[in-house]
């Protein structure tokens, strides 16, 4: 039953996938907040269909962390759900996420129209600069960032190698971070056909303000974040 059911919800996923990002593509010639309705309703219809075909539940915790001016978010990374959901829990954003993405039909190009920062990541030292330098950019005009600073998904119960770009970016752009833990491969696994019932919880960490990233040290700082984002997962459990 968990097999039809996953079957079932992950050809749902591909026609609505592939049904609004055409529509995505149109209405980003009318501005960025047209074109980001679609991306939020993308992410309302993946939720809905998680939820009646699945049994997947969302529960958010810690939005009172969120802030009010943009930031960077650095969130853990489990499985898909995390960057299927996100649109519907923060303002409007940009991913940093492998270039390769963008040559996916379609759904790449609704990637790259939302001003999405493809990186690629055989030349470590010009991705680094791409990010710090569009990055900024971004969100000096107001926009949010979201990294996963272990860059691939990590197994329940497992913690991949953090990197420190993240935090570079957010003390050269002058902003705070916001921390993200989640459970989300409890329902969702990493590279998993199998879609499990059972409710998937993204929690917001406290805020860490722009004054307290540009006066840490980037290695303490990172050794903080790796340590609540973890330890929240864990008891998540994720």
């Amino acid at each position: 039953m968990l097999f039809l059911r996953s079957a079932l919800f992950n050809l749902c996923v591909f026609i609505v996938t592939f049904t609004l990002s055409p529509l995505l593509l149109l209405f980003r010639l009318f501005g960025l907040p047209a074109a980001w309705f679609w991306a939020k309703l993308w992410s309302k219809s993946v939720l809905f269909l998680a939820r009646y075909l699945c049994g997947i539940k969302l529960c958010i915790e810690g939005q009172e962390h969120l802030p009010k001016e943009s930031c960077v978010v650095m969130a853990k990374h489990q499985s898909a759900f995390e960057t299927i959901i996100m649109p519907i829990l923060i303002p409007p954003y940009v991913w940093i996420l492998k270039r390769e993405l963008f040559y996916i039909p379609i759904f790449g190009w609704a990637l790259w129209v939302l001003k999405t920062i493809g990186i690629r990541r055989g030349n470590p030292r010009q991705a680094i600069q791409q990010v710090n330098k569009d990055g900024s950019a971004l969100l000096q005009e107001g926009k949010w960032i979201v990294i996963f600073p272990e860059g691939t998904r990590s197994n329940i119960g497992q913690s991949g190698d953090y990197k420190p770009g993240g935090i570079v970016l957010a003390q050269k752009a002058g902003v705070g971070i916001l921390p993200m833990a989640h459970n989300a491969a409890t329902c969702w696994p990493k590279r998993g056909f199998i879609k499990k019932p059972g409710t998937i919880t993204i929690r917001f960490l406290p805020y860490i303000s722009a004054d307290t990233v540009a006066s840490s040290s980037r290695k303490e700082l990172l050794e903080t974040l790796k340590s609540d984002i973890e330890k929240h997962t864990q008891q998540l459990g994720g």
